[in-house]
């Protein structure tokens, strides 16, 4: 027979149990934060604002956005990385979650530091022109540039970034020569292209549909697996004769690796009930994205696939660190 002290071992073990069952449960008891990884204004920062304001009602308690942009998305992701497991930090990233440490030294792992929750979908990005330049098409752009190796130009966000590696994918298939001005943001680039200090842009489509549809920009592409809705005219990396080159800005809610797994999968519950929603999804594509939720599995796998695509790319196109 059990002793006493085997009893009561075993009672407060079980009392152990119940506290962390309970205090499991009460999830959340205080405010969450979501880090956005970059500034305000982009989809980005709009997409964490949507989920924050749909999640406080459903979860019951404030749940406040937290900007952490610089170094290409990488301060805000550091943060994320360090934070405590424990439900009560979220963040929402672009795809260069999956690039940056292919580029140079990060202070987190893609795969190991991050507890993945939804995809939240993408929009595709956009080789764009002042049309002074004479450029009218993608096959034109790369018809001048192996005429005259190096010595077009063009603008994007930053080293690393996806509108970046749009292009270096285009260098890579293509064998062309271009050179690359990085800039601290999509709208310095596009401003470049239309100021004439650089002969492209390439950049993501989010708030630049006005400068195409004015006259200001030409779009010669734009690296989406469809035409988007509001360039009905532009011509898909496929069509323009570059197929297999789908390169979108991609974003993702992502957790600090060790968030208890049932936080995980009521915060994916409700995510895409949020997804799903009309307005939310109206709102998005006013913003050029379009919303594409996939679950925490789907995420992980798709983590597992693009870390390596990505790096070697980067590797391909030798803009990492040596």
């Amino acid at each position: 027979m059990p002793t006493w002290t085997t009893r009561a071992l075993g009672a407060i073990l079980l009392l152990c149990a119940l506290a962390i069952g309970e205090a499991r449960a009460a999830w959340p008891d205080r405010s969450i934060t979501i880090i956005v990884i970059f500034a305000p204004g982009g989809s980005n920062d709009l997409l964490g604002r949507l989920i924050a304001a749909e999640l406080a009602p459903v979860l019951g308690q404030n749940v406040v956005v937290e900007n952490r942009p610089g170094a290409n998305g990488n301060i805000g992701l550091s943060a994320g990385a360090r934070a405590a497991p424990d439900g009560y930090t979220l963040i929402v990233a672009s795809g260069v979650v999956f690039i940056n440490p292919s580029v140079g030294k990060v202070a987190y792992d893609p795969i190991k530091d991050f507890a993945p929750i939804a995809y939240l979908g993408d929009s595709p990005n956009v080789l764009l022109t002042r049309p002074a330049t004479g450029i009218v098409s993608l096959p034109d752009l790369i018809a001048k540039a192996k005429a005259d190796p190096g010595k077009l130009t063009f603008a994007t966000p930053g080293l690393g970034s996806v509108s970046q590696l749009a292009v270096e994918l285009i260098k890579v298939r293509t064998g062309v020569d271009l050179t690359h001005v990085p800039y601290s943001g999509a709208a310095p680039a596009a401003q470049a292209a239309i100021a004439g200090t650089t002969d492209i842009a390439s950049v993501n489509i989010s708030g630049l549909i006005g400068h195409t549809q004015s006259g200001t920009l030409k779009a010669l592409v734009q690296t989406g697996k469809d035409r988007w809705p509001d360039l009905p005219d532009v011509p898909t990396m496929e069509e323009a004769g570059i197929p297999n080159a789908v390169v979108d800005t991609s974003q993702v809610l992502l957790a600090p690796a060790g968030t208890p797994q049932d936080i995980i999968d009521r915060l994916a519950k409700e995510t895409r009930a949020i997804l799903q929603k009309g307005d939310v999804r109206e709102k998005m594509l006013k913003a050029s994205f379009a919303v594409k939720y996939e679950g925490p599995d789907q995420l992980r796998a798709r983590t597992a696939r693009e870390v390596p695509m990505w790096r070697e790319l980067v590797e391909k196109a030798g803009i990492g660190e040596k």
